[in-house]
């Protein structure tokens, strides 16, 4: 028996003479890492090569760790079935074995429906018009979803083996057993040998990119579109395919892949900066970033057909075991209309439904300018005209697609453009270069694949780099002032103009990563409006690490007292500030009757900025409105506290124990949390509470944080967290 610990959270174990190689944890990316590190390399056998690799895949008994997807299957699963060749027919190594599923009942459950949602999307012809889309059409997408199925619309269970693991030891394969020791620590026996393997993330841990991107500094134009990813979900050195927009200075994502966070703090772009995002589909490469977007401090707007919406809330519910309807809590849900120009406030954008084997739309955007319309298409995740005539057939009780089919497809395809990015990865559902010989279009970028350009795709189209633009209409201003104007307009709504303008006339200034803004201890005399990028608050001795985005003020309260900064504030990408006085700033406080009631809050905000929950991405206006509405109660030792509903309970000074019945559940500190039952769901609390020292705790209103997704996706983590730690008996 061997382990290799192949990134944090993830680690191999292997027992060659029982035939078992397991991937032990499976975030995003975890294939890659992989590949990296030659656990995955090509083999040749009776002339047929093929990809080596895990064949059975151990899941976290938790959904979410540091608010990351702990467990996305669907990439290894589809690399042991087709590039290592398990369900291929006539492979040597189709021997009728199945890969392996192991994990707690709940996280097997959630991963067989969201790896049928992968495979699938929306799997009938009913799911389909619920979504608004006629019968006749709802019929033909599934003579076409059956075709790429090679007739079938199978069950995960048909293609994968599962073995539930609970308290006692259960055999894996030939002789090998696995027993949980705790949440996440699990035990391997074999011959006499053991195996602990423990895939927890423990304090600031994240999950990890295999890649390193560099930094970037990007310019907002008017309308550009900056190369965020030219990869596929095999490509170990890039992201994958995705873009970004910048229109009239606002950010917009085009699909959120795995890692985003790497690709955004790459780039200088910080979470709440993103106006929105275009989804395409609900395949992991395009979809899996999305609860990094769950970490702003506003409902970000989610742009999608309704089709397309309704196939990704459908696999996000699953792996989440939420209700579909819960998406919106976290997004703001903007549907498109297919093939037709939908204006979002100058921005046109038109879907077009792309033949794939789940619900897929290829984006064509535009804006009108000197001469016409500028625009941009961004075709991820199309079929070969090669692959969709092979599927033209005339019986329409047969599965396949029409000729009309076919040739609107082509007309869509090789519409010209200003811009084009293209799917060229090949196989049975992507694209290829040579289809779009004869596009007209000025410019086409060549993408979605792992592979180096041949010639031949060379003569076609080019190709971008990480972080690299193309600007379809240039910016003659800099837009960044207007960026700060919108957000102190949006902290102080009743100054007058006039007062706004005296900060704005303050100098922006540029961090490069790793700057140290203000040390702790330091008496900073300038406060700093992050516009773009982002930064962290350290206090090490408290273990207190949080992130900060557009539109916190770095040194706000030590500037205003004239103290000493108790934390340290430090660059994580480039990062763009106004960088204004501290003492003008507390003049203006004052001429605008804005200074006492800052004051009179300041001990609150420092507890909440020294919290897990409220100290990350919130702007301070977002923390002085909890602040303003925070009540206090103090409790004596023992005393059990009541629960009111609707209400969350943030420890301000001495000790709390959680508990279930007589199992205490976690024991927390000042900047600690309960309730979140009462704020996620119409339903008693489930969990209950005592002061274990003499105690005083905040009680925050459930409405105040209703419209806060990253603070909502926190409480949603911890309360999986405690839930999964109350019904364990370790």
């Amino acid at each position: 028996m061997k382990k290799i610990k192949v990134t944090t959270g993830v680690y191999w174990v292997e027992i060659p003479a029982a035939k078992l190689y397991v991937l032990c944890g499976c975030p995003a990316d975890s294939v890659k890492h992989l590949m990296k590190i030659g656990l995955i390399a090509t083999e040749e056998k009776n002339g047929v090569f093929f990809e080596t690799g895990p064949n059975a895949i151990l899941l976290s008994d938790i959904s979410l760790q540091q608010e990351q997807f702990s467990n996305l299957a669907e990439f290894p699963v589809l690399q042991m079935l087709y590039r290592q060749g398990l369900i291929l027919p006539n492979h040597p190594n189709n021997t009728g074995e199945k890969p392996l599923l192991v994990g707690s009942e709940d996280q097997i459950r959630a991963q067989v429906e969201y790896i049928y949602r992968g495979n699938y999307g929306l799997a009938s012809a009913e799911e389909i018009m619920q979504a608004g889309i006629p019968e006749d059409t709802a019929y033909d997408m599934m003579r076409m979803k059956r075709r790429f199925a090679f007739g079938n619309i199978r069950k995960t269970e048909e293609l994968l083996e599962t073995r539930i693991v609970r308290d006692e030891a259960v055999e894996l394969r030939n002789g090998v057993f696995i027993q949980r020791k705790g949440i996440n620590i699990y035990e391997f026996k074999y011959n006499g040998e053991s195996i602990t393997v423990d895939i927890n993330l423990t304090g600031k841990e994240e999950y990890e990119a295999p890649y390193q991107l560099g930094y970037h500094g990007i310019r907002r134009e008017y309308f550009s579109v900056i190369h965020s990813g030219e990869g596929d979900g095999w490509d170990v050195n890039r992201p994958c395919m995705a873009s970004i927009l910048t229109f009239q200075g606002k950010i917009y994502l085009i699909d959120a892949g795995p890692n985003i966070t790497h690709s955004l703090r790459s780039l200088g772009i910080g979470v709440n900066e993103i106006e929105g995002i275009f989804n395409t589909h609900a395949h992991d490469d395009h979809f899996n970033g999305l609860p990094i977007l769950m970490r702003a401090d506003h409902r970000i707007k989610y742009f999608a057909t309704p089709l397309v919406s309704s196939s990704v809330m459908k696999k996000l519910s699953a792996l989440l075991t939420m209700k579909e309807e819960v998406f919106s809590n976290y997004f703001d849900i903007q549907h498109l209309a297919f093939d037709a120009w939908n204006n979002i406030e100058g921005l046109e954008v038109k879907p077009v439904l792309s033949p794939h084997p789940l619900e897929t739309s290829i984006f064509f955007f535009r804006t009108l300018w000197e001469g016409g319309y500028k625009t941009y298409a961004h075709l991820a995740d199309i079929t070969s005209l090669k692959v969709l005539e092979g599927m033209i057939i005339d019986e329409p009780s047969k599965n396949g697609i029409s000729r009309e089919y076919y040739n609107k497809n082509k007309e869509v395809y090789l519409t010209p453009a200003d811009l084009k990015k293209i799917d060229i990865s090949g196989g049975l559902i992507h694209g290829n270069a040579e289809d779009f010989r004869e596009d007209t279009t000025e410019r086409i970028l060549l993408s979605h694949t792992a592979l180096e350009l041949t010639n031949t795709q060379k003569e076609i189209g080019g190709s971008a780099v990480f972080g690299m633009a193309d600007v379809l209409i240039s910016s003659d201003q800099d837009l960044t002032k207007s960026i700060a104007f919108m957000n102190l307009q949006t902290f102080f709504p009743e100054a007058p103009k006039h007062e706004l303008r005296m900060l704005l006339n303050c100098p922006v200034e540029v961090f490069n990563p790793g700057t140290i803004m203000i040390g702790q201890g330091i008496i900073n005399e300038y406060m700093f409006l992050i516009l773009s990028g982002e930064a962290e608050f350290i206090v090490s001795d408290k273990n207190i690490w949080n992130r900060l985005a557009s539109g916190f003020i770095v040194g706000e309260l030590s500037g205003i007292l004239g103290t000493a900064s108790h934390g340290t504030y430090r660059t994580l990408s480039i990062v763009k500030t106004l960088t204004i006085p501290c003492e003008l700033y507390s003049n203006f406080l004052k001429r605008n009757n804005l200074f006492n009631d800052l004051k009179e809050n300041i001990d609150r905000r420092i507890l909440l900025q020294n919290s897990w929950l409220f100290g990350e991405m919130l702007s301070c206006q977002i923390k002085s409105r909890i602040a303003e509405q925070m009540e206090c109660s103090s409790y004596s030792e023992g005393q059990k506290l009541p629960i009111i509903p609707d209400n969350l309970y943030l420890l301000k000074d001495g000790e709390v124990e959680i508990y279930s019945g007589c199992k205490t559940i976690e024991t927390l500190l000042p900047g600690g949390f309960f309730g979140t039952e009462l704020v996620l769901f119409e339903a008693s609390q489930l969990l209950e509470a005592r002061a274990t020292k003499p105690s005083e705790i905040y009680h925050i209103q459930a409405e105040l944080l209703k419209d806060i997704p990253i603070v909502r996706w926190k409480l949603l983590a911890t309360h999986k967290k405690r839930m999964k730690a109350a019904v364990t008996t370790f």
